[in-house]
């Protein structure tokens, strides 16, 4: 096994023939996220950069580079809606993330239908087994170390309701395998997908 490595400083340049930055730490869930503006027009829109934070309360968060028409949507709303990005629905999700102005819902570019939630005013992916409806929890502008404000927003939420296929539970475990959820790589068009072939467990030591 070789030991030599690439070594970079981000500051200086990757020098390689594309950023692996996105690569190294992927693959990565997707935040496909469903908002409603002031005036009621619905926005849905995917971000690489997502994930979830905390149990209690259930807490999930998104960074928007550019304070896009989700992050203003949240921000004048306080609610948003989290649906999963499944195999199925790749190539809605990929129609979502097209350079749109903000009257253009991204609900019918893609072919969806905005199922009405529970709990929030705003709607969900009725085509998705899974989904969170979320209130809004922190909106918070990223830093470098030097305290300099980045282009970046960090959306956290509140998950206050849950939807679940009732095909995706057995025994009243969740099956993430057959829900079929796709991933962000790291290149500019990379996607992952999990199957069941790819499971295993490992328990915590005691």
């Amino acid at each position: 096994m070789t030991t030599e490595t690439h070594f970079y400083e981000p500051s200086a340049g990757h020098g390689l023939a594309h950023d692996p930055f996105n690569a190294l730490v992927a693959p990565r869930p997707i935040g496909w996220i469903s908002s409603r503006s002031r005036d009621g027009v619905l926005n849905l829109a995917p971000y690489s950069f997502f994930n979830a934070f905390n149990y209690r309360p259930p807490l999930v968060g998104f960074a928007s580079i550019g304070y896009k028409d989700s992050v203003r949507n949240i921000e004048e709303t306080g609610e948003f809606g989290w649906n999963l990005a499944t195999r199925p629905l790749a190539d809605a999700m990929n129609q979502s993330c097209a350079a749109v102005g903000p009257e253009v819902d991204e609900f019918q570019l893609a072919g969806l239908t905005p199922e009405p939630s529970r709990v929030i005013g705003v709607p969900r992916v009725k085509e998705t087994p899974v989904s969170f409806e979320c209130r809004l929890s922190q909106i918070l502008r990223l830093t470098g170390a030097d305290g300099t404000e980045t282009d970046t927003w960090m959306v956290f939420g509140e998950v206050v309701g849950v939807h679940i296929a009732r095909h995706l539970l057995k025994d009243g475990v969740y099956q993430t395998a057959d829900a079929e959820p796709i991933l962000r790589g790291g290149g500019p068009a990379d996607y992952f997908g999990i199957s069941p072939d790819t499971f295993f467990q490992m328990y915590r030591p005691k």
